[in-house]
């Protein structure tokens, strides 16, 4: 941010208040893969809170936190807008529904080493 502020003449702290208003500006490193947890009504009404325990107790990280090996970071979101799957969650660009606790551990389990071996979608 002083970097910017320097070359912009734009002050840190207006570029700071910036740089925090919006989520898409990240002030620690994320993981390699972003799973995001809907925890919209629909999502929460069909168990999005279980779901999100059992993949934060899978990867032993709690959520908005990313895991040591730096391969997941478990951010919750308002709504993925597929509300008809509830409960849903995204592993990158792609979309898992209709989730069990045990569902959701599995994917996670699997997601990481079929995409960082080149493999298929978990």
């Amino acid at each position: 941010m002083e970097r910017i502020a320097e070359r912009s003449g734009v002050p840190p702290a207006r570029i700071f208040g910036v740089a925090s208003f919006y989520s898409q500006f990240r002030f620690e490193p994320v993981g390699l893969h972003i799973i995001r947890v809907c925890e919209g009504t629909a999502c929460h009404v069909q168990g999005a809170v279980d779901v999100a325990e059992a993949i934060c107790d899978e990867l032993g990280v709690a959520e908005g936190g990313t895991t040591e090996d730096g391969k997941f970071t478990v951010e919750p979101v308002a709504c993925l807008g597929c509300c008809s799957l509830a409960p849903v969650i995204m592993i990158d660009e792609d979309t898992f529904g209709r989730l069990t606790p045990e569902q959701a551990r599995s994917i996670v389990r699997n997601y990481g080493t079929a995409r960082d071996e080149g493999g298929a979608k978990a």
